[in-house]
């Protein structure tokens, strides 16, 4: 992440609370994924090491929480508006060089088809832009997954290339990545600058 003072830790959008991961999120954490393994197996390599227990998933949002504060990585969960029920999850990945970062995400298998990754990403694209001060934020994506890929499509995205070999499946076999990107001059032009949100700091103070 590019230095910042205030980081967004909680983004509030129409229908969702993205946030940083805490720990007690763990059981919640745990629900969404267990109920959507075939689902999200096809498209994250990660998920198939899952299951895994309780308590690996304690430690593996510890680790994300961590790295939220340090600035290092910002792994959000997104959850519905009461914050009863994780949807999915998604960041702001500063894996693409200086000044840039890549959105990732996810969403549990029954809550695909609402458009709730569009209006997290759309949001995370403000905050991207808006309060980190990006000048680059790239989405990627298998060119078969057609649900993730009309994403950045809807939200303005362009697909600049298609490249070979830039993914690992679950058996680090090379998999080709669609990416799109936008750059921070494009940005008030796109619909995620009308994206409706509230963000605030660690401490809740609002930041948008």
């Amino acid at each position: 992440m590019t230095e910042t003072t205030n980081a967004a830790y909680r983004i509030v959008t129409e229908r969702l609370v993205i946030r940083c991961w805490e720990p007690a999120d763990a059981p919640l954490a745990k629900d969404a994924i267990d109920s959507s393994l075939e689902h999200l197996r096809e498209w994250m390599p990660w998920a198939h090491a899952e299951p895994t227990t309780l308590e690996q998933k304690v430690q593996l949002l510890r680790q994300f929480r961590g790295r939220f504060d340090l600035d290092q990585d910002a792994v959000y969960g997104i959850f519905d508006r009461d914050e009863r029920r994780v949807v999915g999850s998604t960041g702001l990945h500063p894996r693409v060089g200086d000044g840039a970062a890549e959105i990732g995400y996810w969403i549990r298998a029954d809550a695909v088809g609402r458009r709730f990754a569009s209006e997290s990403t759309a949001a995370l694209t403000r905050v991207g832009f808006e309060i980190a001060g990006f000048d680059r934020i790239e989405i990627r994506c298998d060119p078969e997954n057609v649900r993730s890929s009309a994403i950045p499509k809807r939200l303005g995205y362009v697909h600049e290339a298609t490249l070979r070999g830039r993914l690992r499946d679950e058996h680090d076999r090379p998999r080709d990545a669609m990416v799109f990107t936008m750059f921070a001059a494009d940005y008030p032009a796109s619909p995620c600058a009308a994206a409706t949100l509230e963000t605030f700091d660690a401490t809740g103070v609002r930041l948008l």
